[in-house]
């Protein structure tokens, strides 16, 4: 998987899911066609691991590209 497959969330709403997502955090999401087809986005959370969460919980950011690329590189 390329890095620049990836896209940046911010998240919304963790509610049931306050030890793994915090509320206004933007995290990495990977692709998954199969998961938002049901609804949901795998997203890298505070462990570091991928799992899937309700697609409702975040809203996509956009930054400049210099700063996608180095908040990719940090996560």
């Amino acid at each position: 998987m390329t890095r620049a497959a990836r896209r940046l969330v911010v998240c919304l709403d963790n509610s049931g899911y306050e030890l793994a997502l915090e509320r206004r955090k933007i995290y990495v999401a990977l692709p998954d066609a199969k998961a938002e087809r049901l609804g949901h986005l795998r997203v890298i959370d505070e462990s570091g691991e991928d799992y899937l969460f309700p697609k409702e919980c975040f809203a996509p950011v956009s930054f400049p590209q210099s700063l996608r690329r180095a908040i990719i590189q940090a996560a």
